[in-house]
């Protein structure tokens, strides 16, 4: 399975949290960042980790033409963050990505993904899930080897 790059998400300009949740709201200059995109296969990626798989940190900052300023970085205190492109991507409105890697130990939940854009901090909300067992539990049934099929 591969994650589509990250969707861009209404991006939220960074600043001291307040004990109230705040909607989103597009940033009039057109400032967007989020984790992973929808693809024409898969759904529900946009916004969340995929334990697994590729996942992408994508952002629209104006710039030169089409490219984000190279000055564009992005953070996130739970990704390691690199290989940035600073193009247009196809069929995403991003015109910068990065590839991204959960860091050891994260616990599933809510982390924020952080663009500085044109001196500017704009900040989206992605998920952690729980990752999925992948052992068989002791004790379990187990099928056969086949040797007795026809």
């Amino acid at each position: 399975m591969l994650a589509g790059v990250m969707a861009i998400g209404a991006a939220v300009p960074a600043g001291p949290a307040t004990g109230s949740a705040q909607q989103a709201q597009p940033e009039p200059c057109g400032v967007t960042v989020q984790l992973n995109d929808d693809t024409a296969y898969e759904l529900g990626l946009v916004g969340k980790y995929v334990h697994g798989d590729f996942n992408v940190a994508l952002a629209q900052c104006p710039g030169d033409g089409l490219k984000a300023p190279k000055s564009t970085t992005f953070s996130s205190p739970v990704l390691s963050i690199g290989k940035y492109d600073y193009g247009p991507l196809i069929g995403v409105p991003a015109n910068i990505s990065a590839e991204v890697t959960l860091k050891e130990g994260t616990a599933p939940g809510s982390y924020p993904l952080t663009v500085n854009c044109n001196g500017k901090s704009y900040t989206a909300t992605f998920s952690v899930p729980p990752r999925q067992v992948n052992a068989v539990p002791a004790g379990a049934a187990h099928a056969g080897d086949g040797s007795m099929s026809s």
